[in-house]
């Protein structure tokens, strides 16, 4: 891909490891038997919606869990459950994204939201010594923070928009099917990561 000269990278799945099921196997140990009716990685109901494009509260989507689940679980077991999708983020994907920024300008954009993203800053700064989101990336863009989430065709075009950048020289690496295919339709090149492949396997086979 010599024409590509920058690359938009998907976090959770792609840079940092996740576990949807994790989750919902957590809110069971609480009591709350089917909450992956409410949340997997190819569906959310509306309140976890909002609350990834920062039009909700953080006690806001904590009341729209209680609800969901009809269950009055605190504050903390609800966080519990909810930092419990996410995993490792393995060193060597740091250094890997540190050299590849010799090559292309390198951009991030995650659906994500209020709490998982400050406990990721926090965590990180103190396990790597340094912030990743504001020195690994030209720019980091977070659902939350631009109030537009993947896949929408409309939260790429603004990404694309404002950092500069055209769709036929980025590539967008993502581990969500329905996220590469609103990527498809304004031009962005795609890459899928599926069964198990990491952003390292594809720069060990020269994709990037």
């Amino acid at each position: 891909m010599s024409e590509i000269k920058n690359l938009l990278l998907d976090l959770g799945g792609v840079i940092l490891n996740v576990d949807y099921y994790k989750m919902v196997e957590t809110f069971k140990e609480y009591g709350v038997k089917d909450f992956d009716k409410h949340f997997t990685q190819a569906h959310q109901v509306e309140i976890i919606d909002k609350f990834e494009e920062g039009k909700c509260s953080i006690e806001e989507f904590r009341s729209g869990v209680r609800d969901l689940i009809g269950m009055n679980l605190t504050n903390e077991q609800i966080d519990n459950a909810w930092f419990s999708m996410i995993l490792d983020l393995p060193k060597e994907r740091i250094e890997l994204i540190g050299l590849l920024k010799l090559k292309y300008n390198i951009y991030l954009f995650s659906n994500t939201n209020e709490l998982h993203i400050e406990m990721l800053k926090k965590r990180y700064e103190e396990e790597f010594g340094f912030d990743i989101f504001k020195y690994l990336f030209t720019k980091a863009y977070f659902s939350n923070e631009i109030k537009m989430r993947k896949p929408h065709p409309e939260s790429f075009e603004w990404l694309l928009k404002d950092a500069g950048i055209k769709a036929e020289e980025t590539l967008f690496i993502e581990d969500t099917s329905q996220h590469i295919e609103g990527a498809k339709k304004v031009g962005l090149n795609t890459y899928w990561l599926t069964g198990g492949e990491t952003i390292i396997d594809l720069y060990d086979k020269k994709i990037i």
